[in-house]
């Protein structure tokens, strides 16, 4: 009788399992704190590939977000590395703006929805990937042996 109903537990939950992957899936972590919206922005963040833009770029954008967690009003790129060419600086707010799309809405909690309602935010995305350098030869540094 115990292993019938055991049996029985087991074939209901390999049933639900996929069902619960999915809810898992669907329902994104609610953020409940700057910390939270800063992580979730970064996660979003994808920095131009090194063919198109010089790594090392720093930039900064103010934005705000309504209590649904879309964002509120117009992103303002406040603050760029003062080394970014124009080319640069096009393809860094390019990819700043897209992370903005990829995260929003933002899955805030009732609690920290009515806090961040309309107050803006200076989230600094970092671009820190340095190329790699090609191997210098130095067959001049060779010791021969005589």
């Amino acid at each position: 009788m115990a292993t019938l109903r055991f049996g029985l537990v087991c074939f209901a939950a390999v049933l639900l399992l996929p069902s619960w992957i999915a809810l898992a899936e669907a329902e994104p972590a609610s953020v409940d704190s700057i910390k939270d919206l800063v992580a979730r922005l970064r996660t979003c963040w994808k920095p131009p590939p090194a063919s198109r833009a010089t790594p090392g770029i720093d930039i900064t954008v103010v934005v705000s977000f309504n209590r649904n967690g879309n964002i509120f009003g117009h992103p303002k790129i406040t603050y760029e590395s003062e080394q970014a060419t124009d080319n640069d600086r096009l393809n860094y707010r390019i990819a700043v703006m897209e992370a903005l799309q990829r995260c929003t809405p933002m899955p805030f909690t009732e609690g920290m929805a009515g806090a961040v309602a309309g107050r803006p935010f200076a989230i600094k995305f970092h671009n820190r990937k340095i190329p790699p350098q090609p191997a210098e030869k130095r067959a001049w540094l060779i010791p021969k042996i005589l």
